[in-house]
């Protein structure tokens, strides 16, 4: 099982004059010093919840200071966006990363970035099915075709590394979407603190993901856990916590179901119960993700620059648990 790097680029005091884009920069060499596979980073608008609007730019930044790592998007939002334009940035920036790019991509959740971008989330699966397909067929070398009665066919100048595409992965949070994302033949990536119970559940959507993959096709499961490895276990935790507000604050849809039916999971110490948060030593932390590669997961996408914590203890955090699961694997 391999372990990453994830942020939400999260933000609680100033998101228009951030330091975030450059910790998370800092936090892609951290990545790379502790011998983690990836560095990947969520698209967000209009909210403190996530200040990194462009997750190509920002993986650009990241690509420049490191050389083994892949970096990765997680995801990019498909029906915000022209797909011939998305297409055209990840094919540029895989060749800038001399091919270690990573493509997530959803049909995204926040009510307020669907009312910015004037995106009815009622067509969001229509536009994401249409869009993923011409950004596929654009990687290929095909002709595609804009919105419009002006537009014309063209090809793609630039042309990933990657062929006939990047890796790809479609977020999934909605147990249904699940057979749909592994029909496609690509990788999923789920974020259980949102929407599961607990690891038996995982292990069940894991499963089902397997079943519904195409005859000789191999897939990967990449889940999203809040990890720190350090001895301020309880800053962690007010950490956690003041991420979970925000995930309310902003109206993340999953997360407000999940809390709706049972207050409780609005709490730190419930996601830490079910076992999406390990905190504790790097040891410790090592050995309790072994629960999730015995329930078929093959990359951790370790949440650890979450609700403020500092940097350069982030960046410590990342490299001891890094060392730590390589020692152990």
């Amino acid at each position: 099982m391999k372990l990453s790097a994830f942020s939400v680029v999260d933000d609680y005091e100033d998101p228009s004059r951030s330091r975030r884009l450059e910790e998370v920069v800092r936090l892609a060499e951290a990545a790379e010093e502790g011998g983690l596979s990836a560095l990947w980073v969520a698209e967000h608008h209009f909210h403190g919840g996530g200040v990194c609007p462009s997750p190509a730019i920002l993986l650009a930044a990241c690509g420049a200071r490191t050389r083994r790592l892949r970096l990765g998007s997680l995801v990019s939002i498909l029906p915000f966006h022209n797909p011939i334009e998305t297409a055209e940035q990840f094919a540029m920036l895989d060749r800038m990363l001399g091919g270690r790019l990573n493509l997530g991509v959803g049909s995204g959740y926040v009510p307020m970035e669907f009312d910015g971008f004037g995106v009815d989330p009622a067509v969001k699966r229509e536009r994401f099915d249409a869009h993923f397909e011409t950004i596929l067929a654009a990687f290929r070398g095909a002709e595609v075709r804009a919105e419009g009665p002006h537009a014309v066919p063209v090809r793609l100048n630039v042309r990933p590394i990657q062929q006939p595409h990047p890796p790809i992965w479609i977020a999934a949070q909605r147990r249904e979407a699940i057979p749909f994302v592994a029909r496609r033949g690509v990788s999923v990536a789920l974020i259980p603190y949102a929407t599961l119970a607990g690891i038996d559940e995982l292990r069940e959507e894991i499963q089902e993901y397997r079943e519904n993959l195409p005859r000789g096709v191999t897939g990967e499961v990449a889940v999203g856990l809040h990890l720190y490895a350090g001895d301020r276990v309880g800053r962690a935790r007010e950490a956690l916590q003041r991420y979970l507000d925000s995930r309310r604050a902003t109206q993340s849809a999953f997360y407000l179901e999940k809390v709706r039916a049972d207050a409780k999971h609005a709490s730190e110490s419930a996601i830490e119960e079910a076992g999406w948060a390990l905190f504790g030593t790097a040891g410790d932390v090592a050995r309790r993700l072994e629960a999730f590669a015995d329930a078929g997961v093959d990359e951790v996408l370790g949440l650890f620059d979450f609700g403020g914590l500092p940097v350069e203890e982030v960046a410590s955090s990342v490299m001891r648990l890094g060392r730590a699961w390589s020692s152990s694997s």
